[in-house]
C-alpha cells in the first residue's frame, strides 16, 4: 500500500509514523509531502541582500516584484531566482520531512520526502495523491473549530475532495 502523508511540519512524528507504518504494511511505501507556497516576496528581499535588480530573474515574477524602467543585468555572484527557490525548497524539505522520512526509515517502511512549490496547497495535495498513485492520505487538522472549517481548512478540503481514504491526524495548536 501506498501512504500519502501530507504535512505543513506540525504532525507529531511518532504518531504518523506509527499509523502510516500500520497502514502501509510490511511491503508498502510511504510518501511524505510537503507544500510550500514561495513567497515571491523573498526574492525581492534576496535581490535586495544581493545587490540585484529585480526583473531580472523569473518573468512571472514581475506581477509579485516591481520591474525597474530599465532592467540592470544581475550581479555576477547572484545565484539566480531558480537556485534560490530550489534551496528554499530543499530547506523545507529537511525541516517538514525528513524527520518523518527518518522515523518511517527507522521501522523498516521505505519512504521517501517530496516538496512541491504551489498557490494552491490543497489543489496541489489532491493532484499528487492522483500523480503518485496513493492508496490513503494522512494529513494533520488544527482543529480550529466551526470557523475554520466553513471557510475550508486544507484538511477539509482534502476530506471533501480526495477520490481516496483520508485519515485526519489532530495536531497540538499553539
Amino acid at each position: 500500500m501506498h501512504v500519502l502523508v501530507a504535512t505543513d511540519g506540525t504532525l507529531d512524528i511518532t504518531t504518523v509514523s506509527d499509523f502510516a507504518t500500520a497502514l502501509a504494511g510490511p511491503d508498502g511505501r510511504v510518501t511524505v509531502l510537503t507544500v510550500v507556497e514561495v513567497p515571491r516576496a523573498f526574492l525581492q528581499d534576496m535581490r535586495t541582500q544581493w545587490g540585484v535588480a529585480a526583473g531580472s530573474g523569473v518573468l512571472a515574477d514581475d506581477e509579485y516584484v516591481e520591474t525597474p524602467a530599465v532592467p540592470q543585468p544581475p550581479s555576477r555572484s547572484w545565484p539566480g531566482d531558480d537556485a534560490l527557490i530550489n534551496r528554499y525548497l530543499d530547506d523545507k524539505r529537511e525541516m517538514y520531512t525528513d524527520p518523518l522520512v527518518r522515523a518511517l526509515t527507522e521501522k523498516g517502511v521505505a519512504a521517501e520526502g517530496l516538496v512541491v512549490e504551489s498557490e494552491n496547497v490543497a489543489k496541489t495535495i489532491l493532484d499528487q495523491i492522483d500523480a503518485l498513485e496513493a492508496d490513503v492520505v494522512v494529513i494533520g487538522s488544527h482543529g480550529q473549530g466551526l470557523f475554520q472549517g466553513l471557510i475550508g481548512s486544507t484538511g477539509t478540503k482534502i476530506v471533501r475532495r480526495s477520490s481516496k481514504p483520508v485519515l485526519l491526524i489532530r495536531t497540538a495548536t499553539g
